[in-house]
């Protein structure tokens, strides 16, 4: 992992001027100047159509920021409020094998008064090239809207589930759990189950990344402005030497005039499958809780399967995760691979970043090595692509079948099963 601080990355001198010439100021946000701070915090607040944040919630989101490249873009004739905000930061990105730095991008907002007017495409390309300069092989975001982004060269790399659950129709089939148990924790425990086991877990599936500790004090009901608060709920499971292998945090909202509640999960965390099991069967089985509704589960969650009607679980799956690779030699060496190849990409980048024509061999341990070439390709493909399917959650051989990545079927079919991986990547946050 790099040793790069992102708080000492400059602004991109390319969008600096590009938004100088429209008359806007482009700039590193100071989170220890209270005014700057807070003028940051508002518009992010204002462009994601959030209420108004109390002085409380100010303090208590300047200390998550601080830690953060916090940029603003200003207008004089608009106020003190920037008119455009984004963030980002330098996280370690799960993969198949191993980390790898991802430049993670947040708060991208443009006030409804300064739209169509580039501010977006310098803020995102701004990143781009600062993550670049700065060494960064790959960024990631996650995102409000699905159609933005691709055009930046992201792709919807790790795929989640929203599971919908009829608890009064599935019944419980799954195995018994023989040994541990559930019990219920206050906020600040819960708080502190969560953080410990996001971070034990997030090495095992590819897609994810590490939190922070505002992250579980949101989910546990201690942030300020929650207004859902004092209704948030927490469990953990500890096995039979007490050790904690699982949390859950949840809501429980009434249905009108049913005397049952809907229960709203807001996050599960679990290092072993007995644990997850056990959650489940908590929400499956749980009195008066006729619904359950979770988002941002892996794709090869076992639920369906731990029910006695499985179509009582409606699961949509959707985009989440998505990436950019910056650097092609050095993402692509950053992980391990399932399977051999030896096969000649054509990548086409408008940005430049990724661009080029690259032979790329994976051995029987998996290990890759690549190496521009002025050799005849095997498989075209853009950027976009090229990033979907790096972390492995999405088939080569089904955005081939689309007609977005050119090559013969051979060929595509052997990229899949070298970029494939198991478990299902997974990303269990939004940043």
């Amino acid at each position: 992992m790099t040793a790069v601080n992102q708080n000492a990355v400059p602004v991109d001198p390319l969008s600096e001027q590009r938004l100088s010439e429209s008359g806007l100021r482009y700039r590193i946000v100071d989170m220890d100047d209270a005014a700057d701070g807070e003028a940051f915090l508002r518009a992010d607040a204002r462009g994601f159509l959030d209420e108004e944040p109390t002085g409380a919630q100010l303090t208590q989101m300047r200390e998550t920021m601080r830690t953060r490249r916090n940029i603003g873009v200003f207008d004089e004739a608009a106020g003190d409020w920037p008119v455009a905000t984004v963030n980002s930061w330098i996280a370690p990105l799960t993969l198949p094998g191993g980390e790898v730095d991802m430049w993670a991008i947040s708060s991208v907002t443009v006030a409804g008064t300064h739209r169509r007017r580039g501010i977006a495409r310098n803020l995102l390309e701004g990143e781009l090239r600062a993550a670049a300069t700065a060494g960064v092989p790959v960024a990631g975001l996650t995102v409000t809207e699905a159609t933005i982004y691709g055009r930046y060269g992201f792709g919807p790399a790790v795929p989640v589930v929203r599971f919908t659950i009829d608890t009064a129709r599935a019944g419980w089939s799954g195995r018994p759990v023989t040994a541990g148990r559930i019990a219920y924790v206050d906020k600040q425990t819960l708080t502190d189950d969560l953080e410990r086991l996001h971070e034990a877990t997030r090495g095992t599936r590819s897609g994810q990344i590490s939190g922070w500790r505002g992250r579980w004090m949101r989910m546990s009901g201690l942030s300020e402005g929650d207004k859902e608060a004092a209704a948030v709920r927490g469990v953990r499971f500890t096995d039979a030497d007490g050790v904690v292998q699982g949390a859950m945090a949840y809501t429980l909202a009434e249905q009108p005039g049913a005397f049952r509640s809907e229960m709203r999960i807001r996050t599960i965390i679990t290092t072993s499958d007995e644990a997850l099991r056990a959650i489940w069967q908590f929400v499956v089985q749980h009195d008066l809780v006729t619904s359950a509704v979770v988002d941002l589960r892996p794709i090869d969650d076992p639920l369906p399967w731990l029910v006695a009607d499985p179509r009582a679980v409606k699961t949509e799956v959707h985009d989440h995760g998505w990436l950019r690779v910056l650097d092609v030699p050095a993402a692509l060496t950053a992980r391990t691979y399932s399977g051999p190849l030896d096969l000649v990409l054509r990548v086409t980048d408008q940005l430049g970043f990724a661009h080029g024509t690259w032979r790329v061999r994976v051995d029987a341990a998996g290990r890759c090595s690549v190496e521009s070439t002025d050799a005849d390709h095997d498989i075209s493909l853009g950027v976009a692509e090229l990033s979907a399917v790096y972390a492995g959650g999405v088939p080569a051989a089904q955005l081939a079948a689309a007609g977005r990545i050119d090559g013969d079927a051979a060929a595509a079919a052997a990229l899949s099963a070298a970029f494939s991986t198991q478990p299902a990547p997974h990303l269990g946050i939004w940043y």
